[in-house]
């Protein structure tokens, strides 16, 4: 015979967490320990606790608050402040987002090289040198909206391209 953990959850869930509240836990760990009794519930093999699966898993939230209590007396935990925090974390990127960050640039350069020269020159001076579309359409020889027309098609470009990877 196999638990069905979501009607189990749905009807004893809430009195877990509100019993180990009662008996003096945090509100957060009183959930954590209810997420883990339920987890180690949905890994064990039901036996002779298939008859009462509420006393299995009250006896599993026992077992795991008397864990939780001994790692409590053995290990000492500091609690820092904010600003420790973000001196402790690093602010370079991951190697995932590097990678990931590499391959939308050269999306992005060959989505350029598909515009046509005129539009390219814009995007560029727009992006890269931080020119207002009123001196891109001075150089290029167009009118303010044009440019900015230009500039627009461009970003929309590169979008659509971005989004279809």
């Amino acid at each position: 015979m196999a638990w069905d953990i979501q009607t189990l959850f749905r009807r004893y869930a809430g009195e877990l967490t509100g019993s180990l509240r009662r008996g003096g836990m945090s509100d957060d760990m009183a959930s954590d320990i209810t997420q883990d009794a339920f987890l180690r519930m949905m890994t064990a093999k039901p036996g002779g606790e298939a008859h009462n699966p509420r006393a299995y898993l009250y006896r599993i939230a026992r077992n795991l608050v008397i864990d939780h209590e001994r790692r409590g007396r053995t290990v000492t935990i500091q609690h820092i402040g904010d600003q420790a925090l973000h001196q402790i974390a690093d602010p370079a990127p991951g190697a995932e987002t590097i990678i990931y960050d590499r391959q939308r640039i050269r999306i992005v350069i060959r989505t350029l090289a598909e515009l046509p020269e005129r539009t390219q020159l814009a995007f560029r001076l727009h992006r890269l040198d931080g020119l207002s579309n009123a001196e891109i359409g001075q150089r290029i020889g167009l009118s303010t909206t044009q440019t900015w027309i230009l500039i627009r098609d461009a970003y929309r470009h590169i979008r659509d391209r971005l989004r279809d990877v």
